[in-house]
């Protein structure tokens, strides 16, 4: 027994100090080890050094696949608009794993979206609590999202505040008798179960699990809600930060990430996910619910010009829902937090280069652009975008008033990301299908932990 129990917390210990470095950048990794993750996915819109001539190359490093596009017009017109700076735009699919080699190597880009508390801590970015320029724009909850909580000092930049729940197919729910999405998790779980039963051609609740961010996703909003919602946002910063394991209660056998595994396992084996969630993508995902085939899927606002892109009439089609409470005592939960944060390295010698580019990127112009291809708020108050269709807009609105609101987890160890704990998750939904033992297993949190441990993982 206490074999079992030391086993348990050290592999929770491991597991989560934390979990995701918000999303967009989070939300645009794939499930590689870092020993693969070398910069050989990369956009850029700018000409090269070489033919810069007495140019300055800015270096701005990303994940966000979402703005890509957004950001490369407007890196072409900033770099057209003067003759002194040109900026180049890299993304990585494993971002958060990338820029551990970029920071090893010496190659550290002067603008990153990449922002993690043990980052804060060892003294990569640059302090940029005096911009005012930016400061007195912004509206006073994404400033406080923005601040360390440790030091009291900013270190990013935030574009807009993103929201995360349940996106769902209104028709397909509808036809399999419900006019409102469940709250408890009980419910949610019969939910799937009717639809499937009602609707066999639809995927009940889609997951790409090929993708590690999505399913570090899924810590951050269901384990890490929980925690956030019990104890409130800054006293759950604390205990990431401290890694506070009687308020954490990651080891506990019946903790939150005891009983997310098992809820997970349970719902794949019983079919109510869908069948290839470890190979299944992002696009896939996507295009299915777009075209009708999958009842809900979880994810940020981000998600929405995709899929609107992919199908326009699916716009009055499109719910959107709070994540039910799975914890006893507990409450649904949104994800309400800042967005696209743009840090600048402590060690660029282009500090000022560096602030001009996102004065430019952070003008009311270009805000509204970038705003309405997220599909999200924007962070400063002298933005006015169309970022969603408006029942969608009074959805998130609903959502926003009747969950308990959560922020991102940004207060881990460098050394781990939210893709690693993406990963962690692939090899629980791995053992499900390759280990028959593992459902008798799973019926005890406890023994998931333990085989977790002893089963899958070196450390």
């Amino acid at each position: 027994m206490k074999l079992r129990k030391f086993a348990a917390m050290t592999m929770a210990v491991a597991m989560l100090g934390g979990t995701l470095a918000g999303c967009g950048g989070a939300a645009s990794s794939t499930a590689s080890s870092s020993a693969d993750s070398t910069p050989t996915e990369s956009t850029s819109t700018a000409e090269s050094t070489e033919t810069s001539g007495e140019k300055v190359n800015i270096k701005l490093f990303t994940g966000k696949i979402e703005t890509i596009d957004v950001m490369n017009e407007i890196i072409d017109e900033f770099n057209a608009s003067q003759d002194h700076i040109v900026v180049e735009q890299e993304y990585q699919k494993d971002a958060s794993n990338v820029i551990k080699i970029k920071f090893a190597s010496n190659e550290v880009p002067d603008i990153m979206t990449t922002y993690e508390q043990g980052f804060v801590d060892e003294g990569k970015y640059m302090d940029i609590s005096d911009l005012n320029e930016f400061w007195n724009r912004m509206s006073p909850d994404m400033k406080a999202a923005c601040t360390d909580v440790s030091s009291g000092n900013v270190y990013r930049i935030c574009t807009n505040m993103t929201m995360a729940g349940f996106f769902y197919n209104k028709d397909i729910l509808s036809e399999a008798g419900y006019t409102e999405f469940p709250t408890e998790w009980a419910d949610f779980e019969t939910m799937l179960e009717t639809i499937k039963e009602k609707e066999p051609d639809v995927t009940p609740w889609f997951i790409f699990g090929s993708e590690a961010w999505h399913l570090g996703h899924l810590i951050e909003f269901l384990p890490h809600g929980y925690i956030k919602s019990t104890l409130g946002a800054v006293d759950a910063k604390k205990a990431f930060l401290a890694n506070d394991q009687d308020k954490l209660q990651f080891a506990a056998a019946d903790g939150p990430m005891a009983v997310f595994g098992e809820d997970l396992v349970d719902l794949q084996n019983k079919g109510l996910i869908n069948a290839d969630v470890l190979t299944a993508t992002n696009d896939n995902c996507v295009q299915d619910f777009a075209n009708g085939k999958v009842a809900m899927f979880s994810n940020g606002m981000w998600a929405l010009s995709s899929v609107l892109e992919a199908n326009p009439d699916m716009a009055d089609k499109i719910g959107f829902a709070p994540y039910p409470a799975y914890m006893p005592n507990s409450k649904p939960v949104v994800l309400s937090a800042e967005d696209s944060g743009y840090c600048i390295s402590a060690t660029t010698e282009h500090k000022e280069e560096c602030i001009e580019f996102l004065n430019f990127l952070f003008s009311p112009e270009n805000q509204k652009k970038y705003s309405e291809v997220a599909k999200a708020p924007s962070a400063f108050t002298d933005v006015d975008a169309e970022w969603a269709p408006e029942n969608i807009v009074k959805e998130v609105n609903a959502a926003l008033k009747s969950a308990a609101n959560i922020g991102f987890t940004n207060e881990k160890p460098a050394g781990f990301s939210g893709d690693d704990a993406g990963r962690m998750v692939q090899e629980l939904l791995a053992a499900s299908i390759l280990l028959p033992s593992l459902p008798r297993l799973m019926r005890k949190p406890g023994r998931m932990v333990w085989h977790l441990k002893t089963t899958l993982f070196s450390f």
